[in-house]
C-alpha cells in the first residue's frame, strides 16, 4: 500500500503541474481516491484537514473584500510609490514588509492582508501583479520561522524543546534562530535585485486615493492583534486562531450590513470567496494525512538520519537540504513532528545539544514551501488570489522566484547556524 500512496502522490504532482487550472479538482480526486483504496482511514479524514488553516483562510477573505472596497489598499499603495524610486523597489518593499508582518503572525493571514496592497500598486502601474504577489508569498514563507508565534511548525519545535519566547532571539548565550532567517531575509534583497533588474520604471500616482470607509482596516487591523495576543496563550485550541479570523471576518460582514443594509452586498462577498483554494488545500490535506499514515514520512526521517550517521556536520546538512527538498511536496507540520524526536534520538547518542539540528531542521522545513505553489497554504493562497484577478500562474513562473530565493535564503541560514551553533 505504501508504494501505491507514494506513487498516487506522484501522479497527482505530475498533474498539478500539467493542468493548473484544475488543481482543486486533481486534489480532491487524489484524496477520493486514498479514502477508497483505505491508505486513509475515512475515520480520520475529519482529523486530517487542518480545520484551522481553511477558517484562516474564510474568515480573512470575508475581510479582504471590504477590506478592497474600502480603498485602503490603494491609499497604501499611494505611500508606497512615494517611496519607493522604481518598480524593482516597490516589489522590494512589499516583500520585506509581508515578512515582517509574518514574523508575528500567521503567514496565511499576512499574505491575504499584504497582497490586496500589492493587487493595488500593480493597477495603479499597470504592470502584471504576478511577480508581486509570489515575492509576498515567499517573504511571508521565509519570515514564520523567526518567532516562536511566527508559524506552527515553530510553535512546535518551542513546545518539544521547552523554549519561550526569547528563545528564539538569544538562546544559551548565542544568537537564536531569529537571526538566522533575518540574514536569509536580507540575501533574499540582491536576489530580488537581480531578478527584477529590468522593472527600473520611475513610480508615483497623480490620483490620490481617497478613503471612504475605515472599519474594514480597523477590523483587519483588530485581527492581527488577536492573532498575536492568542500567540501567547499557553495550551489553546488549535482552531483558535481560525476562530479568530472568522469571528472578525463575520463581525465586519454584519457591520457593513448594518452601515449600508444591502443584502446584495453581503451574497457578492461570499460569492466572491475563493473556493478554490480551500478545496485544493482540503485536497492536499487529506492526501498528505494518507502517505503520512502510510508510513512514508517515517521512512523519509530515518532515511536522512541513517545518512548522515555519526558526522555532525553530514547530518545538519542533510537535515537542512533534505528537509526544504522535502518540505516542497510534503506538508511540513508532520514532518517536523516526525523529524524532532528522531534528531533528539540521534545527538543524544552522539553527545551533542540538539539545538544546531532542530533550527536547522526548521530552517529548511519552513523555506522549503517556497520552490512550488503548492509547496504551502501560503503559496496556495497567493496563487487563488491571482487566479481571481484573471492571471494563472504555472509551476515555472513560481520557480523563477521561489527557487533562487529560497536558495539564496536556506545557504544564509546554514551557514548562520553552522558557525555560531556547531
Amino acid at each position: 500500500m505504501k508504494i501505491v500512496a507514494i506513487v498516487l502522490f506522484v501522479l497527482m504532482y505530475v498533474c498539478l503541474i500539467a493542468l493548473p487550472k484544475r488543481r482543486a479538482v486533481i486534489a480532491l480526486i487524489t484524496a477520493g481516491i486514498f479514502l477508497a483504496l483505505g491508505i486513509l482511514p475515512l475515520r480520520e479524514l475529519p482529523d486530517a484537514i487542518d480545520w484551522n488553516v481553511l477558517l484562516m483562510i474564510l474568515g480573512t477573505l470575508l475581510l479582504v473584500d471590504y477590506f478592497i472596497d474600502s480603498k485602503m489598499p490603494n491609499f497604501i499603495a499611494d505611500k508606497l510609490l512615494d517611496i519607493a524610486p522604481n518598480v524593482m523597489w516597490v516589489t522590494i518593499l512589499m516583500s520585506l514588509f509581508s515578512g515582517i508582518i509574518s514574523a508575528f503572525i500567521d503567514n496565511v493571514a499576512t499574505l491575504l492582508m499584504v497582497a490586496p496592497v500589492g493587487l493595488a500598486v500593480c493597477k495603479k502601474l499597470k504592470i502584471n501583479p504576478v511577480p508581486m504577489i509570489i515575492s509576498i508569498a515567499v517573504s511571508s514563507n521565509l519570515q514564520g520561522a523567526a518567532t516562536l508565534v511566527g508559524d506552527t511548525t515553530s510553535i512546535m519545535l518551542a513546545s518539544y524543546a521547552g523554549m519561550d519566547f526569547t528563545d528564539f532571539f538569544w538562546m544559551n548565550g548565542r544568537p537564536g534562530i531569529f537571526f538566522a532567517v533575518e540574514l536569509g531575509a536580507i540575501v533574499t534583497i540582491p536576489i530580488m535585485m537581480i531578478l527584477f533588474r529590468k522593472d527600473t520604471e520611475p513610480v508615483g500616482s497623480t490620483d490620490k486615493t481617497v478613503m471612504n470607509d475605515y472599519v474594514p482596516s480597523i477590523m483587519m487591523v483588530a485581527h492581527v492583534v488577536f492573532l498575536v495576543i492568542a500567540s501567547f496563550i499557553p495550551d489553546k485550541p488549535e482552531i483558535t486562531n481560525g476562530v479568530i479570523c472568522m469571528a472578525c471576518g463575520i463581525i465586519g460582514m454584519i457591520w457593513e450590513f448594518a452601515k449600508d443594509k444591502d443584502s446584495s452586498r453581503v451574497v457578492k462577498v461570499i460569492k466572491n470567496l475563493d473556493y478554490d483554494t480551500l478545496l485544493l488545500l482540503t485536497g492536499l490535506f487529506a492526501v498528505i494525512a494518507g502517505i503520512t499514515e502510510a508510513g512514508v514520512i517515517d521512512d523519509l526521517a530515518d532515511v536522512i538520519a541513517s545518512i548522515g550517521g555519526t558526522n555532525l556536520f553530514l547530518l545538519f546538512t542533510i537535515v537542512v537540504w533534505g528537509s526544504m527538498l522535502i518540505s516542497a511536496f510534503i506538508d511540513n507540520i508532520p514532518y517536523v513532528a516526525t523529524m524532532l524526536p528522531v534528531l533528539q534520538g540521534v545527538t543524544l547518542a552522539m553527545g551533542v545539544e540538539p539545538y544546531l539540528l532542530y533550527f536547522g531542521l526548521l530552517c529548511g522545513a519552513t523555506l522549503g514551501g517556497n520552490i512550488t505553489p503548492v509547496g504551502a497554504s501560503c503559496n496556495i493562497a497567493g496563487v487563488g488570489m491571482l487566479r481571481k484577478e484573471g492571471y494563472e500562474v504555472s509551476f515555472k513562473d513560481f520557480a523563477r522566484i521561489g527557487i533562487p530565493f529560497t536558495l539564496a535564503a536556506t545557504l544564509a541560514a546554514y551557514i548562520f547556524l553552522w558557525v555560531v551553533w556547531s
